[in-house]
């Protein structure tokens, strides 16, 4: 007879990734506030290849509203400056000859809804990723009643335990958003 636990930790494992992909694209939307992982993405070109940008200098927050970049190597700083402009950071980069610095202008408020619809949207598909692997496991449960011979009681049960983790984390997700747009929301 199959372990119906196994399902119900498949599901609950890619819930949690689902989990752990929102909070990092929401740690991305910029609040305002100087955060370093708005500049994740960014890629500069490094001896024939393309590396992150925190591979390449280091990155600070001097206060709230300023980011500081220091290039490890001197020659980095216009292919940085140049990759920061292509990006969609929409921030205009001052560069002093050694270090970049990066200053977080005031989101307007109509900036601020565009960012909390995009952190909604966000929240969204990590709801669609946890719901989809809630029907993964539940249909697995189904299908293991007819192959492997499991007890029907067996599988609502283990069917209640699926809903139970889901519940679990939509609220997380809930919990997320709710954080980043209070976040956003606060001037």
């Amino acid at each position: 007879m199959v372990d119906t636990k196994k399902f119900v930790k498949e599901a609950e494992e890619k819930m949690e990734s689902a989990i752990l992909y929102l909070d990092e694209q929401l740690a991305r939307i910029r609040a305002g506030k100087a955060n370093p992982k708005i500049l994740d993405g960014i890629r500069v070109p490094y001896y024939g290849s393309m590396a992150p940008l925190s591979n390449v200098a280091s990155i600070n927050t001097p206060d709230a509203k300023t980011i500081v970049i220091t290039p490890w190597e001197k020659n980095l700083i216009k292919e940085i400056e140049k990759a920061i402009l292509n990006s969609e950071v929409g921030i205009t980069p001052e560069n002093n000859g050694e270090i970049i610095r990066l200053g977080i202008p005031p989101l307007t408020e109509e900036r601020r809804r565009q960012l909390a619809k995009q952190s909604k949207q966000e929240a969204e598909t990590a709801k669609i990723s946890v719901r989809n692997a809630r029907r993964d496991a539940i249909e697995a449960l189904k299908k293991s009643i007819k192959s492997d011979g499991v007890p029907e009681d067996v599988e609502k049960d283990a069917e209640a335990e699926v809903q139970k983790v889901h519940d679990k984390f939509i609220k997380k997700v809930d919990e997320l958003y709710a954080a980043k747009e209070k976040e956003i929301m606060t001037v």
